[in-house]
This record gives C-alpha cells, sequence and structure tokens, in this order.
C-alpha cells in the first residue's frame, strides 16, 4: 500500500545503492569523508540496520503474532523475562535490557498483565519497587514461541557461509560496543 504516509524503501523512493568497499554512489567513504555531504538513506548505516532489523522482526513476529496475538515489544519482554525465570525484574531493567523506551515497555507490561501472562509482585524491602515476572501460561508462551524464533534464525543464517556468520557476530558486537560508547559520552 502507498500514500503520503507509506515508506515507498530505498528502491521506492529513487535512492541509489552503496558502491563497493562502502564507498556510497557519491564517492562519501562511511566517515564521511568526500565530495558530497547529501545524505543517501540506501548507503546510510543507521537506516540500513533499522530496514533490516524491521525485516526479521516483522517476519519473526509472524510467528507469535498468528499463535498468541503478540507485539514484538510483548515477545521481546516474555523473551527477556523466559530467558531466567528465577530472576523477576522491574521495568526499568526491562527498559534497559531490551533498549525499548519507557511507554514502549509499560504498554507491554500493561497488555501482558491484562492477558495474564505476567504477574506484577511487590518488593517486600521496598513497596514502591515491583518485580515482574512471567505466569505459567506465559512461560507456555515462551516454551512455544522460543524455539520457532530461534529455528527462523538458525534458517537465516544457514544462508550465509560460517566465515560470513563469524564476521556479522564479530561486527555487531563490535558496532554495539562503539554505540554505546557514544551514546554514553553524547
Amino acid at each position: 500500500m502507498s500514500g503520503p504516509d507509506s515508506d515507498p524503501g530505498p528502491e521506492g523512493a529513487g535512492l541509489e545503492s552503496a558502491g563497493p568497499q562502502g564507498v556510497g554512489p557519491q564517492g562519501v567513504s562511511p566517515q564521511g569523508v568526500g565530495p558530497a555531504q547529501r545524505l543517501d538513506l540506501a548507503a546510510y548505516l543507521p537506516y540500513r540496520l533499522s530496514i533490516l532489523s524491521n525485516t526479521v522482526s516483522g517476519a519473526i513476529a509472524a510467528i507469535y503474532e498468528a499463535r498468541y496475538g503478540l507485539s514484538v515489544a510483548d515477545w521481546r519482554i516474555v523473551a527477556i523475562l523466559g530467558m531466567a525465570p528465577d530472576r523477576p525484574l522491574t521495568q526499568t531493567a526491562l527498559c534497559a535490557r531490551t533498549r525499548m523506551d519507557k511507554v514502549q515497555v509499560s504498554r507491554a507490561v500493561k497488555r501482558l498483565l491484562e492477558s495474564g501472562r505476567i504477574v506484577r509482585e511487590t518488593d517486600s524491602a521496598d513497596r514502591r519497587r515491583a518485580h515482574l515476572r512471567l505466569t505459567a501460561q506465559g512461560r507456555a508462551v515462551y516454551d512455544d514461541v522460543a524455539p520457532a524464533t530461534l529455528a527462523w534464525e538458525r534458517d537465516l543464517l544457514s544462508r550465509l557461509t560460517p566465515a560470513e556468520a563469524a564476521i556479522l557476530d564479530t561486527v555487531i558486537a563490535r558496532l554495539q560496543q562503539v554505540a554505546d560508547e557514544m551514546a554514553a559520552s553524547s
């Protein structure tokens, strides 16, 4: 569907793709040095990562949305809580681990509480604080969905060579480290 609010993507917007060795079509290197300083979204790393993330998240979301009516934010909360069921987390901790903002986490928590998939327990030492954990129903969702999402990931990565997969893992970890450092210093 297209319209004034739709995102046609790089192809629909007439954007050019990056050329060899990471140099964009206008001769701009990844460091921004070159003859032109025009933003080309098709070659702009944050945009490309966002598009990739949205594509992958959307494909995986089809699994848990169809089975349980979960949104991406809902599943991220279930997945984080499901990874360490013996350690309930606060909403603040969920924000930090998912990198979602407080509003997204709050809305997802509300939906999951209403659906009976998580429970909120007041901290006995500090009554202002609440911890969230999966209920038996939430655990069943996690136990059903996690293997399906892991299978999807295996299928995706199987289309890369082992060397490409190793490089991808290294580059993602390094980019996250650098981005965290840059965000902390700004």
